[in-house]
Parts: C-alpha cells; sequence; structure tokens
C-alpha cells in the first residue's frame, strides 16, 4: 500500500489569532508544516509563493470572504486541485451544501475536536496523494495503470457518496427529531383546544339565555370583539392549523424515507415512496414564482413490486437527475417572458413500468428543457464533467448516479437528448 510523508504543508485561513494559535499547534504537534493567513487576500498571496497540500478555510472574514477565496483557488488551474475543508462556526445545511459545491472535499462545524480534524486531513491528504501519484504512473504506464485509475475514481465517489448519504442521515435524523416533537405537541392539543373553545361557547350562550340583557359595557366589548365572527371564523382556524401541522408531518416523513440508512446493505422498498418523497424535498424549487409559473411534474406509475435495493442511494440518484432537469428548465427559460412559458410551461414526467420479461423496474424521468448535444450526452456521466459554472456544479451528481445504478443495482443508466426540446434519463434495475 502507497503511503505519503507527514511533513506535508498546510495553509489555515482564519480571522481569528486564538483559532490560528490552537489549530496551528495540533497540526505542528501532529507533524506538519503550518503557514497561515488572516484573511482570503494574503491567503491567495501564501499560495502563489508556495502552494500547500491542503487548505483549511473559515467562512467569515474581512477583505474576502471564505466562499470567494475558495472560487479563486478553484479557478487557477495550478491550484485548482489543492484540497479545501472549510472550518467555521456556521453550522446551517445552506452553507454546507455551498460551501461543497464550490469544490471543497469536506466542512467542519466548529468547536470541533482535534482527533477529527487530523483525520479528515490525513485522509484526504491521503487521496490527494494517491490520485497525483497514480495519475504520474499512468502517465509513464498508461496501459497498464488505467484500470488502477479507474479503481481510484471509483473509490473518490464511493467516499463522497458514503459521506453525504451519512451525513445527510444524521442531519436529516436530527431535524426530524427536533421538528417532530413540537409538531406533535401542537397536533395532540389542537383537538383539546377546539373542545374548550366550544365549552366556553356554551357558557356564554347560556349566560346570554339567562342574562338576555348584559350591562352596556359588556354590550361595548362584544361589539368590538365581534364574537359572533370568532364564533364563525374559529372552526375555519382550528381546521387550517390543523392542515399546516400535518403538512410539516408529511415533510419530515419524506425527508426520514429520502435518506434512509442502508449503506451496508439492500432492503426491500417501494420506488413510488422513495420518488415522492424526493418531489416533497424539491417542492420549493417547483413553485411558481415571480418570473414562471409553476413546473408541472406528471406521475405516470406503473404497477411495480416492491424491490430489493439500496433506497437512500437510490433516492438519491432521483434527487440528481430531477435536480438537474429543473436547472435544465430555468435555463431554458432564460430570456423568455411570464406569458411565453404559460404557453409552453415547463415540465418533468416520471413514469415507472415493469420491462416485458417483468425482470426489471423501468424509471423514465424526462423534461422539456434546453436539451444537450451528442458530444455532451457521450461526457455526462463522466467523472467531474460538469456543464454548470464555476460554484454550481462538481460533476460529480451523475457520475455517483451512474455508479449507483451500474455498480451498486447491477443496472442501467441511459440518457436520450434533443437540443432545444429536453432530456430524458431512463434508470433499470432488477427486481430482485
Amino acid at each position: 500500500m502507497l503511503s505519503f510523508p507527514d511533513n506535508r504543508l498546510i495553509l489555515i485561513v482564519d480571522d481569528s489569532a486564538t483559532n490560528l494559535e490552537i489549530i496551528s499547534d495540533a497540526l505542528t504537534n501532529a507533524g506538519f508544516y503550518v503557514i497561515t493567513a488572516r484573511n482570503g487576500e494574503k491567503a491567495l498571496e501564501q499560495i502563489q509563493d508556495k502552494q500547500p497540500d491542503l487548505i483549511l478555510l473559515d467562512v467569515m472574514m474581512p477583505v474576502i470572504d471564505g466562499f470567494e477565496t475558495c472560487i479563486k483557488i478553484k479557478k487557477n488551474p495550478e491550484t485548482q486541485d489543492i484540497p479545501i475543508i472549510f472550518m467555521t462556526g456556521i453550522s446551517d445545511t445552506e452553507t454546507k451544501v455551498k460551501g461543497l459545491s464550490l469544490g471543497a472535499v469536506d466542512y467542519i462545524t466548529k468547536p470541533c475536536q482535534k482527533e477529527e480534524v487530523l483525520a479528515r486531513i490525513k485522509t484526504h491528504l491521503q487521496l490527494r496523494y494517491l490520485t497525483k501519484t497514480l495519475e504520474k504512473l499512468v502517465a509513464e504506464r498508461t496501459g497498464e495503470l488505467s484500470q488502477a485509475l479507474k479503481d481510484l475514481q471509483a473509490y473518490q465517489l464511493q467516499l463522497v457518496q458514503k459521506e453525504k448519504m451519512s451525513a445527510l442521515g444524521q442531519l436529516v435524523a436530527g431535524i426530524a427529531h427536533e421538528i417532530n416533537n413540537p409538531v406533535s405537541c401542537i397536533h395532540g392539543n389542537l383537538g383539546h383546544t377546539a373542545n374548550y373553545f366550544q365549552s366556553l361557547f356554551r357558557i356564554i350562550d347560556l349566560y346570554q339565555q339567562n342574562y338576555p340583557q348584559p350591562v352596556p359595557t359588556i354590550q361595548e366589548e362584544m361589539a368590538e370583539i365581534d364574537l359572533e365572527y370568532i364564533r364563525s371564523d374559529l372552526p375555519y382556524l382550528i381546521t387550517s392549523m390543523k392542515e399546516g401541522v400535518q403538512r410539516i408531518r408529511n415533510i419530515s416523513t419524506s425527508l426520514r424515507n429520502f435518506s434512509r440508512a442502508d449503506s451496508d446493505h439492500k432492503v426491500f422498498c417501494n420506488i413510488h415512496n422513495g420518488i415522492d418523497s424526493t418531489i416533497m424535498i424539491l417542492k420549493h424549487r417547483l413553485k411558481a414564482s415571480k418570473v414562471r409559473p409553476e413546473i408541472q411534474v406528471m406521475r405516470n406509475y406503473g404497477n411495480l413490486p416492491s424491490i430489493t435495493c439500496f433506497s437512500g442511494q437510490l433516492n438519491q440518484v432521483f434527487m440528481n437527475i430531477l435536480a438537474n432537469a429543473i436547472d435544465a428548465l430555468e435555463e431554458s427559460n432564460i430570456g423568455r417572458s411570464y406569458s411565453e412559458i404559460e404557453k409552453k410551461p415547463n415540465k418533468i414526467s416520471i413514469e415507472t413500468a415493469l420491462s416485458k420479461d417483468e425482470n426489471y423496474a423501468v424509471i423514465r424521468i424526462k423534461d422539456n428543457g434546453i436539451g444537450m448535444s451528442a458530444d455532451i450526452q457521450n461526457k455526462i456521466f463522466e467523472h467531474l464533467f460538469t456543464t454548470k459554472p464555476v460554484g454550481r456544479g462538481t460533476g460529480l451528481g451523475l457520475s455517483i448516479a451512474r455508479q449507483i445504478i451500474v455498480d451498486k443495482h447491477e443496472g442501467r443508466l441511459d440518457v436520450y437528448s434533443v437540443p432545444g426540446e429536453g432530456s430524458e434519463f431512463v434508470i433499470t434495475i432488477p427486481v430482485q
């Protein structure tokens, strides 16, 4: 097994002198060489003088923040392959996703354990060292080592997929738990609240029957609050709140279904539940906006049996393909007015069926977006290939999707597209 030297050069970028000192001491004691910078501008200057083997990058900094620094590093061909790990106190999901989409290899939330930071640094340094070493050997002996490079890329994809699904599973489990407790409390109390109000209204009715002429002060207050309107509107408010709470519970269920932790073994699952959960999670991107009507999602589900699969990873495939379809539709809307889009609305159709021999489940996901040229179709599943601008695409989504379908499920993932008319992805996986 190949090993790499411990005395790697690490650049730490943080505007906090305390953080720089603590992290620098920990890395130095672990045998690394360390250089530091207090902001993104200084970091870029340091990199020009001497390229580090890995960068620990804070997000919130003066002059140039961490995200902008990352973009500049990834734009430069000489520095774009340096692994970047964001290490920051910002822990919300949107910021994490943004950091990873900009090309970072990892995201560590402060406060963090020294052992965890060192373990992650060593892992990513080893991956980079192995990659660069094997690429050099491939250049010298292409025929002999081409398969080794493919194996390494497959391992990298597996690592990224495993880390993503593991992090997502933990995140979703925590969110679902935090949501379910207060939502269950509200859901359970709404019924009691409605009953209590009915009891209060009965008391008011009894008072009105026995004391039909209340004092002027009470009459004025009843007129001021419009008691009869409250009596008629309150049931609708309770019903509306119940519907809202139920929707939150449905979203929570969809999140749990989407990120099922099944990375070690296949499970029996319903394909349609996975698709529906994915659509629920993407609902915010499908809704109408100021610039376009709602994206129509048409589901035509066949009679599929439950199949044996890695359901969480399969849901990741649905997520990648559907998110790309939405991107393609939004790109096709550029230069079109709201009324023009209404005449030719954005559509995504999803069809499922059994193959003729009933041994395979076939899932077709089609959009009427911008489509792809034949050249792009030939490259679409390649490792790190993307047509999206820097910061919006990593080139891993469809590569991972293909690996999940082909390697994990022994199936097929095909694409058919016509420029200007849209694209169709066809997933074929064995039922057993």
